[in-house]
């Protein structure tokens, strides 16, 4: 299966801001910043990375695939949890070295590993101070993913 896609050093400035074709801007690593928001209430669910067959997998099959930089492998959201992401649509940034996926939560609506419906459940205080939102988790992380 192919995952190349247009290459961006291949096309004017115009084009890559303006153009019709889909050219992400891979890093060093060939990796592209991925931004999952929830669909309807554009709330940030979390932030990963895909690598070109996270985002081929991701646009073939409606499902949210990443590429997990610690694991250093491909992953399915909610292969081990549940809570799969389905696209509902993707857009990309003026540089396209981003990808904005407006995505439908499925399962009990978690899309962090914690358990909570977004990654994005601390305060920032001050300079060393984070604070807890207050946001439930919606299912207990030990008991999904059989943590010791």
């Amino acid at each position: 299966m192919s995952t190349s896609f247009a290459d961006p050093t291949a096309l004017s400035h115009a084009d890559l801001e303006e153009g019709t074709l889909f050219a992400p801007k891979f890093d060093a690593h060939g990796l592209v910043t991925a931004v999952a928001q929830e669909a309807g209430s554009n709330r940030v669910l979390m932030v990963a990375h895909m690598n070109a067959e996270a985002l081929r997998l991701t646009i073939e099959t409606g499902e949210v695939h990443y590429y997990s930089r610690s694991r250093k492998k491909l992953w399915k959201k909610g292969e081990s949890s549940g809570e799969i992401q389905k696209l509902v649509e993707m857009r990309t940034d003026c540089d396209q070295d981003v990808v904005l996926l407006l995505v439908e939560q499925t399962g009990r609506g978690a899309a962090c590993h914690t358990g909570r419906k977004s990654c994005f459940y601390r305060i920032v205080e001050d300079t060393e101070t984070l604070r807890q939102s207050g946001e439930a988790r919606l299912f207990d992380p030990a008991e999904v993913y059989k943590v010791q």
